[in-house]
């Protein structure tokens, strides 16, 4: 009586989709920052239970407006995934109102209120009523996913819901993403978190090179490309010493994901427009 399936996560961005993926799976699969469109591609994380294989697919945030065909991609991942998952599982902040319901079917959808521990108990149960006069809902479950509150009954009510089937992948991975996939995101999460506005969303990282090395370390070689020339001396700093960190701080998560020391060299070239192309963005695995 094994049951597998696809849950899709998602919502606006940076309603916390890659958290709660995170809190359910014990691990850290997708990138966190405070900066909204962290995640730029679906993201699978598979939970392994005795007799459940919950498969989720942490996807880039919806957006009502697309201004380059990166966005269009992104948003295009997000309707993909939820075609494609036996439960859509929405999330939305309190009192977000908009849901673009034509994305979504009622049986088959949960729906979760996410950061509950921003707002006063007197609030919550008039946004349960809310969200459930709108009908468009199977479940809907309030939560905190950076704090796991209610996270074990959303994973309940996921399970209750998946299908009989049988796993659809080995029952010991946690995800099918390769190693270079999660080093590319490493990197990304260190610029999203050290830079301000602008700088993060016309990076894009491509890692060129990974070398095992029986004796030493191994060697990675990840290019980080820029939308424009006056991007590189900021992204580099006076003397190195910005990149010098962005490096450091990777190095250190990629070893931990590794299980080895690494020489992690960082280059940065500029790829003007990258994000509005769509020659360059199928090079970048967009």
């Amino acid at each position: 009586m094994f049951k597998a399936g696809y849950i899709s996560l998602v919502g606006k961005p940076n309603v916390g989709k890659s958290t709660l993926m995170n809190t359910l799976l014990k691990e850290k699969v997708s990138s966190v920052t405070p900066k909204p469109q962290t995640t730029r591609h679906q993201i699978l994380g598979i939970l392994n239970l005795p007799d459940v294989q919950a498969i989720f697919i942490d996807t880039p945030g919806l957006m009502a407006r697309q201004k380059d065909k990166l966005d269009e991609r992104m948003v295009g991942k997000a309707r993909s995934a939820i075609m494609d998952s036996d439960i859509s599982l929405l999330m939305v902040e309190p009192y977000e109102k908009e849901i673009i319901s034509d994305f979504f079917k009622r049986e088959n959808t949960i729906l979760a209120i996410n950061k509950i521990d921003k707002i006063s108990k007197p609030d919550l149960l008039p946004l349960i009523e809310y969200y459930n006069n709108l009908d468009l809902f199977l479940k809907i479950i309030p939560i905190s996913a950076k704090k796991g509150i209610n996270c074990d009954s959303l994973l309940f009510e996921i399970i209750s819901l998946l299908p009989l089937h049988p796993p659809f992948y080995d029952t010991d991975i946690l995800s099918t993403h390769p190693e270079r996939f999660f080093v590319e995101e490493i990197i990304k999460e260190k610029i999203f978190l050290c830079y301000g506005d602008e700088i993060p969303y016309d990076t894009a990282v491509v890692v060129e090179e990974f070398k095992e090395r029986e004796d030493g370390k191994d060697y990675i070689r990840a290019i980080i490309y820029v939308n424009r020339t006056s991007q590189k001396g900021i992204l580099i700093g006076k003397k190195g010493e910005a990149l010098k960190r962005i490096g450091e701080r990777a190095r250190k998560e990629i070893e931990a994901f590794h299980n080895k020391p690494v020489y992690l060299e960082l280059i940065v070239k500029e790829k003007r427009d990258w994000r509005k192309k769509d020659k360059i963005l199928n090079e970048f695995g967009y």
